[in-house]
């Protein structure tokens, strides 16, 4: 197995960036033989796994492998596309988040979600951090600006921005963005954290805030993030999937999957003789 992995692994260690205890952590998410279709057309196959409270895990896999669809089937944002169908069961602190009761918008406060691109609204810092709150009824100002304060401050941002809360969010830079979109989806108080290549479209010195910024929050959040970029996987998670063809090939502990994986297909994809 390549060394490369092995020293990014190592690395962590003398960083003192320790990897969760898997096995000691309570289950957070449980998904059961999932499948899931575009219409007629199959996109997930018989995907099971489960991730554990307080950790990170990363799904990696080629493009159009089923890994973004998988992970927005953990907040239900599939559900705005017309005709899709899920079968199996994903689990939430052991509640069916599919079931016939259960409250879509609770799940999307509990389940946040940070996008490749950064999106923020084209109001101020302010208003774009108290954008979930305020929708939620929150309207005491001294609760708003602890919100603010406290979301920029989780998010790496505040000393960025606090003298200039009112002006717009466009006004900043690319990494202030996708930080910014953290700290808002952070404000709705969520427990799990959706990333789906929050730092594709970023510099190198963006990239590393954010993967400094993910290390941190990992202590409050359970965090699940795609990439493509698999020495990102190899530094930040606890846990990491392979997907191919809308199939989970493999998933366990990073250091396992990255330096003695199972499965020949998942050491083929990440030595780079896939395909």
């Amino acid at each position: 197995m390549s060394r490369l992995y092995s020293e990014i692994i190592n690395q962590r260690s003398v960083t003192g960036r320790g990897v969760t205890n898997l096995s000691e952590a309570s289950t957070k998410v449980s998904v059961d033989s999932v499948d899931f279709w575009y219409g007629t057309k199959q996109a997930l196959f018989n995907i099971s796994l489960e991730i554990r409270d307080r950790s990170v895990a990363a799904f990696i896999g080629p493009s159009g492998c089923g890994k973004s669809t998988f992970l927005r089937l953990l907040n239900r944002m599939n559900d705005l596309i017309e005709g899709t169908r899920l079968t199996g069961t994903i689990r939430l602190d052991g509640a069916d988040i599919y079931s016939n009761n259960a409250n879509l918008v609770d799940l999307r406060r509990r389940v946040g979600m940070v996008f490749q691109k950064s999106n923020p609204f084209p109001k101020s810092i302010y208003e774009n951090v108290i954008y979930g709150p305020r929708m939620s009824g929150v309207r005491d100002k001294a609760r708003l600006d602890f919100l603010v304060e406290k979301c920029l401050k989780q998010a790496a941002l505040w000393n960025e921005v606090k003298d200039r809360l009112n002006h717009s969010a466009l006004e900043l830079s690319g990494g202030q963005q996708q930080r910014l979109c953290i700290a808002r989806a952070l404000a709705t108080a969520p427990e799990v954290l959706l990333m789906d290549e929050p730092a594709s479209a970023l510099d190198p010195a963006s990239t590393a805030q954010i993967e400094d910024l993910i290390f941190e929050l990992k202590k409050q959040y359970t965090i699940v993030i795609v990439t493509h970029n698999m020495q990102q996987a190899a530094r930040v998670s606890d846990a990491t999937a392979f997907f191919f063809q809308g199939q989970l090939i493999e998933f366990g502990p990073t250091e396992q999957i990255f330096t003695t994986p199972h499965q020949k297909q998942t050491e083929d994809y990440i030595t780079g003789r896939f395909g």
